[in-house]
């Protein structure tokens, strides 16, 4: 019956482990879909910001690892395999928790931290390359203009960018002076870049939150299923 119920517990770890493996490559691809996606504005962004995608990507990578060391483990029957395997995923779920925690308690000054950032990048905008071709491409891609609204730029500084043509869906002519517009006119776009950003960050958080939470879920179970199996094995020993 022991026997039985051994061979039971290896092969459904196994197969555990082999859809263990499949969601840490979906972490990967997850983590790496909010960094390209949010990472095109990183010169507006604190670096802590980008670090959840980027440990997504390692964890994933971790995951990997570790199921495969889960599959072998099973396969062979090895208690001592079966306890590092165990240990890893808890280690693992500890650190996802951690990261977690740390995100939701820096969410409380995030709009100011960036509101600020993005307040003096727009003032060097004249000074400095990097700052004018990041406002150019946050402003054309998200379709907006200045940290809360056209108001921000100083007058006679309004980049083109901040323009649209609404007859025909394309950008002005070079020659238009987007400067000379006054805010409220139809040419403009009417919405400040930070609740666009704010949006994508949002967004891409959320993304990051469900699959943490997913595969969380999953690495109880392993941990359960591996301490399951390694106490039958040192029972039958």
């Amino acid at each position: 019956m022991k026997t039985c119920e051994l061979s039971v517990i290896k092969y459904i770890l196994f197969v555990f482990n082999l859809i263990f493996a499949v969601s840490g490559v979906g972490l990967i691809v997850a983590g790496a879909c909010v960094l390209s996606d949010v990472g095109e504005f990183s010169h507006f962004i604190e670096g802590r910001l980008l670090t959840p995608p980027v440990v997504l990507i390692i964890v994933g990578c971790i995951v990997f690892l570790v199921a495969s060391l889960g599959c072998y483990g099973a396969i062979r029957e090895s208690y001592t395999m079966l306890m590092a395997y165990a240990v890893c995923l808890l280690i693992i779920l500890i650190a996802e928790l951690s990261i977690g925690i740390a995100a939701a308690v820096y969410k409380g000054d995030f709009d100011v931290t960036m509101k600020n950032i993005m307040k003096e990048s727009l003032h060097s905008y004249n000074e400095s390359r990097a700052d004018k071709l990041a406002w150019d491409n946050i402003q054309s891609k998200l379709k907006c203009c200045g940290v809360t609204g056209p108001i921000d730029w100083p007058p006679k500084t309004r980049p083109l960018s901040c323009c649209h043509n609404i007859r025909e869906g394309t950008p002005p002519p070079q020659d238009f002076h987007c400067q000379d517009a006054v805010p409220g006119d139809e040419i403009l776009y009417k919405n400040g870049c930070l609740d666009g950003l704010k949006m994508k960050a949002e967004s891409s958080a959320n993304v990051l939150m469900g699959v943490g939470i997913g595969i969380a879920f999953v690495e109880v179970i392993g941990i359960l299923l591996a301490c399951w199996l390694a106490s039958a094995i040192k029972n039958r020993e």
